[in-house]
């Protein structure tokens, strides 16, 4: 088989070539699924066909003597780990969710080494993708993710602008300091541009939003403002006060608040239930009817913002 034949066939043909001992595969060929994907603007808020192709190489069993379908890799691990990881955040990069869904795989106690072949159908006039190739061996995204699913329960604060100008704010960030928190806040009193066009409104408002957490940062040393659910888990586990910056998590979530104009308020619950937070305390706000998950109000005219 020539270099050229090899790298174009299917992945099913460089397992062949390069397995160091005949080995079982199980294989997914051209699983078409409609996904929001990709780095440039215009394919943000939109759906694109990409076309999956998978081949796995497992170890020896004794499946077919027992033909017992528990001791096999099924197929519908193949199809679930797309799924999965489709389903747990918007990306840029195809090279990501190849990564990942290899990962996801790879966990399987039978897979060896995975082939992963993901294109774009629809940015041109042939297919553009990625192919990866992946061994049991080595798995770096599994320990991190292990680790974030360990990570604490924050309270997540929500400042008014009133708040965030309160002489007791000092003494809100000692109490705290205590265990992990998350601040948020809403845009200043000044309202933002109004474009008229949704998208750009909406990148608008959550900008609003994080100028107001470096308002919020100015005011004390101690609030860190980030914008990655990996500088917040690094920072919850540090004993580090931080001020969510919404814009990315929010754009590339799959399961994002609705669009439209942002309510700061609604966008911090969606934020606290994302956290899976440990509670929402309101500081110089009222929470509205049917909070997802558990609110209460702080008075603002206390410096403690424990229960009244």
């Amino acid at each position: 088989m020539s270099d050229i034949t090899e790298a174009f066939d299917h992945p099913e043909e460089r397992s062949k070539s390069t397995a160091e001992d005949p080995r079982d595969r199980i294989s997914l060929r051209d699983h078409v699924v409609e996904v929001d994907i990709g780095a440039f603007q215009p394919e943000r808020g939109r759906s694109q066909r990409v076309r999956f192709n998978v081949v796995v190489e497992v170890g020896r069993h004794d499946a077919a003597l027992t033909d017992d379908v528990d001791r096999i890799l099924s197929y519908d691990t193949l199809t679930e780990a797309i799924r999965a990881e489709l389903a747990a955040e918007r990306l840029n990069l195809l090279e990501t969710l190849a990564e990942r869904i290899a990962d996801r795989i790879l966990t399987e106690p039978l897979a060896m080494r995975v082939f992963i072949r993901i294109e774009k159908l629809d940015r041109g006039p042939g297919a553009l993708g990625v192919e990866i190739v992946r061994s049991a061996s080595h798995l770096p995204r599994l320990a991190e993710e292990m680790a974030r699913d360990s990570a604490p329960h924050p309270r997540i604060v929500f400042l008014s602008n009133a708040a965030i100008g309160s002489d007791n704010l000092p003494a809100w960030l000692d109490e705290l300091g205590q265990g992990p928190a998350i601040l948020c806040v809403g845009p200043a009193e000044v309202p933002p541009p109004q474009t008229g066009h949704a998208p750009t409104q909406r990148r608008i408002d959550l900008l609003a939003i994080e100028q107001n957490a470096w308002v919020l940062a100015a005011r004390d040393p101690r609030c860190m403002v980030v914008s990655t659910r990996t500088e917040l888990d690094w920072a919850m586990r540090n004993g580090q006060l931080t001020v969510w910056a919404p814009s990315k998590i929010v754009l590339d979530a799959v399961e994002a608040p609705p669009p439209g104009p942002v309510d700061a308020l609604a966008l911090t619950q969606w934020f606290a239930a994302t956290m899976h937070a440990e509670e929402l305390v309101l500081v110089g706000m009222h929470p509205p009817a049917g909070a997802p998950i558990a609110t209460r109000v702080a008075d603002p005219a206390s410096p403690t913002l424990s229960d009244r």
